[in-house]
């Protein structure tokens, strides 16, 4: 029988690495609030699955929240002047030795989705009602290199073949009752 898939499953480095995130909100013209996420390109540890647009801190960056909206803007076109910090959200720490810090930004969604090709392979606004249906949120045994031993992994499943999953998934599960609750205007 496997296991819940745990953070404690993997040993964090001792030193972490800064890194942040944006998670960008919005209404659409129904007044549904949708999350933005991007799909990685193949390359990488990371290659392929969904994440929020995000980095490493660079020398000018003022602070962490600086970094997310610099980096939303080289990966998916998205001008700081169009978000709305909302809120720091808990770091979460990763396996890959980084501290991510997420920032919940309420954007101003451009006329068209333009990305970095070499970073993103899409743009996806998924349906804050689409994450809270129970039927989309499953767990599924994965065994993967590195693994300890097959484990259950929860995750969002997205469209017909994109699991949200790891560090964007512990970023926004906790999100996805606060944002139904209407803790922030979206």
């Amino acid at each position: 029988m496997s296991q819940l898939l745990s953070i404690h499953d993997f040993p964090l480095p001792h030193t972490l690495r800064d890194s942040a995130v944006l998670v960008p909100v919005f209404r659409d013209a129904a007044g549904e609030v949708q999350v933005v996420m991007v799909r990685r390109t193949a390359f990488g540890v990371h290659g392929g699955q969904l994440a929020f647009p995000g980095g490493k801190p660079e020398p000018a960056d003022a602070d962490l929240r600086a970094t997310a909206l610099r980096e939303a803007f080289e990966e998916v076109h998205l001008p700081p002047a169009h978000v709305q910090v909302l809120a720091a959200l808990p770091t979460v720490p990763v396996p890959s030795g980084y501290r991510i810090s997420p920032f919940l930004g309420r954007i101003e969604r451009p006329a068209r989705w333009q990305w970095q090709a070499r970073e993103v392979d899409e743009v996806l606004e998924i349906p804050l009602r689409h994450l809270a249906d129970e039927l989309n949120h499953v767990e599924e045994t994965w065994e993967l290199s590195g693994w300890p031993g097959p484990r259950r992994v929860p995750f969002y499943r997205v469209g017909a073949d994109y699991p949200l999953w790891g560090a964007s998934y512990r970023i926004i599960q906790p999100l996805i009752p606060r944002l139904l609750a209407g803790e922030w205007q979206v």
